[in-house]
């Protein structure tokens, strides 16, 4: 098959979503804003500000990611450092959420399990992106030979956890208040979902 062409249907939660393109994927769907077009594609150098400014978002409101204070720029090179998928969702050219996959540990050994990563911004959420990226991180996954796929979340991140839940995600470890945030106590759940 041309890589160039790509004729897929999704059937996601949502609805069935067509999905075509040659440099990314197009999605179209009664969920998403009036626009409706959501294009997912691997991320640019360019893309750096608004990715950080999301992952800030929910570092300074929620268990969603674990700092407190906002990281800067330097966060970006982090977040690309041994990804073997970072991808980004774009509506209207505005980035409104993105998705990496890496290595659950970075040596040969555990490339078979990939821990994931992704963050929606808050006016989309509730829209099927999430599982749009999870499709999509899951097929580079498949294509890597990888047997399973993890996450971690904090145990007062219910909208992660019912998100795995519904995404056949399984717990399979929980470390007990291994986080302090807001001066609040958490767990660090462990998902995964066999491939």
């Amino acid at each position: 098959m041309n890589p160039g062409k790509i004729n897929i249907v999704i059937n996601i939660v949502i609805k069935t979503i067509q999905v075509q393109g040659t440099s990314g994927f197009f999605m179209k769907s009664e969920h998403q804003p009036p626009e409706g077009e959501v294009q997912i594609r691997e991320v640019r150098d360019g893309d750096r500000e608004k990715i950080i400014a999301i992952f800030n978002h929910y570092a300074e409101t929620s268990y969603a990611a674990y700092p407190e204070i906002p990281v800067n720029e330097r966060f970006f090179a982090f977040l690309r450092e041994g990804a073997l998928g970072f991808y980004v969702l774009e509506s209207d050219a505005h980035i409104v959420g993105f998705g990496i996959m890496k290595p659950l540990l970075p040596f040969p050994v555990f490339m078979s399990t990939g821990m994931l990563t992704y963050f929606i911004q808050t006016d989309y959420t509730r829209r099927g992106l999430g599982k749009i990226l999870l499709y999509r991180l899951t097929e580079d996954a498949k294509k890597m030979g990888m047997s399973s796929l993890v996450a971690n979340m904090a145990s007062k991140n219910s909208a992660s956890i019912r998100f795995h839940l519904q995404s056949g995600f399984t717990e399979v470890g929980r470390l007990h208040d291994a986080g302090s945030k807001f001066g609040e106590s958490f767990d660090l759940i462990w998902m995964q979902k066999m491939l």
